[in-house]
């Protein structure tokens, strides 16, 4: 956006009645995003399970403990190394492992050790899994155990994977067709693939699915943040943009819900992608954004959306387009004239993010603290269902968590400062994960606690590294810091999910993993400069000098700062913004 933005806001008010009816509409199918995203931490669960049997059970024995039901004997199972010896009708005895099972030979009583001779079988006639807790998942639909346990594990990273490429696509596709039209057909998407998930018919149409599924939420929530902040003004877009990520967090505390209250996966997954209809049918009112329209030189459709924005705020002379237009011109002239000395017309590349060591340094930084974000934040909540106690109450309270960070984000960079905020928040995130190795495993209610502190921590961290980066850099590749850093957190959302499942390796390898990757970001962030208070620099020169000077600025800074500063970084590549979930 360009100054001109000023002038309409002024004119039409900052978030009057016709922006929050935008914003909050809008949000809400940020919830669905937040759903989708976290859905398989309980669609793709895997239940106890043993080899199926060949014949009717008689007499199932687990230890010392007698039954005459497979079901029975699931709340004595307390280890994979557990096997379960069953009696047929037949009169064969049978020892079910998981992914096993062996025939006793030589057996006349049913007991539980035995030491004569046995036949190894495969598991040809399926698997027996625990239904206590769920009465199917994608994992008992398709037997993903044992030897296709990799498939179950794949899950996710593709989902993300999905993200990724969504995010990428959609945000370039937003900037030449309008972000209204995306934002239709995304929506449209999650209603339609979340049905579809549902209906997919073996595992590899379910990804497929679900990869087209990742695709358009995460080209949703892209292109909602970009549509969201043209629309608000200065004075509330820090609180306004940031608090988009505080909706994907109810979406978080839904999946939980859900979860609690539905234990069929496909029903599960139905009852999710529900939540995005109210706003399918009525997205068609939205419409598009008058910066867009300008950039497109629809004059006149700018200026009918400027009149209903008017009418919406009671605004009895709004300004014309106009007005906007002989702005935008002047910054043009001045900008051409400021920029005669800063080669704007060379065409800058990944390369410019290392053109001397201070920069070089930076950036590495940069990317780093964006990717411990992305991977603390799924960490924590991917791992939040094996925490031991209610696994729905867990996951609800990862999320609910999130609600308040933002706000302590947006309290602490503008009082304390960017720098001074991240730094704190990212060692203590790391000792957190520390802290946690060292509380005793059944000290559950201690442990949660402990997580809901570590994903408090890594939220604020996480919630302010936009807004620090784009302030980092030049106006000549602000854009490509911003976009290869929400890129490098992009990858961190795809590692997660494997990072998570090394606790098969060690309970707390991926909280060593998130908290050596935090110290490690916390320290080097104190190399960064502080940016509270210093105007947006031009050149890789200035930006340079910035991180040469030792003093930072602690002293009161201009509270209109940070809005403004969003201002002129969104001139500079708004479709980066947001992608970091």
């Amino acid at each position: 956006m360009a100054p001109s933005s000023e002038r309409l806001f002024d004119s039409l008010g900052h978030f009057g009645r016709f922006q929050a009816f935008v914003y909050f509409a809008s949000v809400f199918q940020a919830m669905s995003c937040g759903i989708h995203y976290l859905a398989s931490v309980f669609m793709a669960v895997t239940p106890n399970f043993v080899c199926g049997i060949p014949g009717n059970v008689s007499s199932v024995l687990f230890y010392n403990s007698s039954e005459s039901s497979l079901e029975d004997i699931w709340t004595l199972w307390t280890s994979t190394e557990n096997y379960i010896v069953v009696q047929l009708e037949n009169g064969e005895i049978w020892e079910l492992n998981q992914c096993s099972r062996s025939k006793r030979e030589m057996s006349l009583d049913l007991a539980y050790e035995y030491t004569g001779n046995k036949s190894v079988f495969s598991c040809s006639d399926g698997f027996l899994y625990d239904d206590t807790k769920w009465k199917s998942t994608v994992v008992t639909q398709w037997d993903l155990v044992c030897d296709r346990e990799w498939l179950a594990k794949l899950i996710q990273p593709t989902f993300m994977l999905g993200v990724l490429i969504g995010a990428v696509i959609f945000g370039d596709i937003a900037d030449r067709v309008g972000r209204q039209r995306v934002i239709w057909f995304t929506s449209a998407g999650q209603f339609v693939f979340g049905i579809a998930v549902a209906f997919t018919f073996d595992y590899y149409s379910y990804v497929i699915v679900r990869f087209l599924l990742a695709m358009v939420s995460s080209g949703y929530l892209v292109v909602a943040f970009v549509y969201v902040t043209e629309f608000v003004g200065i004075k509330a877009r820090t609180w306004a943009s940031m608090h988009v990520h505080a909706f994907f967090a109810v979406g978080v505390m839904i999946v939980a819900l859900v979860g609690f209250l539905v234990r069929t996966w496909w029903v599960y997954q139905i009852c999710l992608s529900i939540a995005t209809l109210p706003f399918v049918l009525c997205c068609w009112m939205l419409p598009e954004t008058p910066f867009w329209l300008l950039s497109e030189e629809r004059y006149e459709d700018a200026q009918k959306v400027i009149n209903i924005m008017a009418r919406w705020n009671k605004v009895s002379t709004p300004c014309k387009v106009s007005e906007l237009r002989s702005v935008q011109q002047d910054d043009l002239v001045g900008g051409r004239m400021g920029d005669n000395d800063t080669s704007s017309t060379k065409k800058h590349n990944i390369l410019d993010l290392f053109c001397n060591w201070h920069i070089a340094r930076r950036t590495i930084t940069v990317w780093l603290i964006w990717f411990t974000g992305s991977l603390g934040y799924y960490v924590f909540s991917l791992s939040s269902v094996s925490l031991g106690g209610n696994e729905y109450l867990n996951l609800f309270l990862i999320g609910a968590v999130e609600l308040p960070c933002y706000i302590i984000a947006c309290i602490g960079m503008d009082k304390l400062g960017r720098r001074n905020t991240l730094i704190p928040f990212l060692i203590l995130s790391a000792l957190i994960c520390v802290l946690i190795m060292f509380i005793p495993q059944d000290f559950n209610i201690l442990i949660i606690l402990a997580n809901m502190a570590g994903k408090f921590s890594i939220g604020v961290a996480f919630g302010l590294i936009y807004l620090y980066t784009a302030e980092l850099y030049p106006t000549i590749v602000r854009s490509l810091a911003v976009g290869s850093g929400s890129m490098m957190c992009r990858v961190g959302s795809v590692v997660a999910p494997f990072c998570v499942y090394l606790r098969s390796i060690w309970i707390f390898m991926p909280l060593l993993i998130v908290g050596i990757m935090a110290l490690l970001s916390g320290i080097l962030t104190t190399m960064l400069p502080e940016t509270l208070g210093k105007p947006l620099t031009n050149t890789l020169v200035e930006a340079t000098e910035m991180g040469r000077s030792k003093k930072s600025s602690s002293g009161k800074t201009p509270p209109a700062h940070t809005s403004v500063a969003l201002e002129k970084i969104e001139m500079f590549g708004q479709e980066t913004v947001s992608t970091e979930k």
